[in-house]
């Protein structure tokens, strides 16, 4: 039985969500910033980690300066 990366608890198949190429527990598959939870496919990742696509992905990992990549009032210290 495959366990979910994020509360190592095993993932039966009704409620299993395919992502990163794990098996999630559907409200496990969260952003790691955030917080919100994604859909499977719909999310970036990086480290594999998921992360919402825009703001946290695109703030955190995206190009610097003003006038890249649309998230400059998105900026994370």
């Amino acid at each position: 039985m495959p366990k979910c990366p994020r509360c190592q608890k095993e993932v039966y198949f009704a409620e299993k969500v395919t992502s990163l190429g794990k098996d999630w527990h559907r409200p496990c598959l969260r952003c790691e910033k955030c917080n919100k939870t994604l859909t499977s496919g719909g999310h970036a990742e990086h480290d594999g980690k998921p992360y919402c696509n825009h703001p946290c992905y695109a703030a955190l990992f995206g190009p610097k300066g003003f006038g890249r990549g649309g998230a400059e009032s998105h900026t994370f210290k």
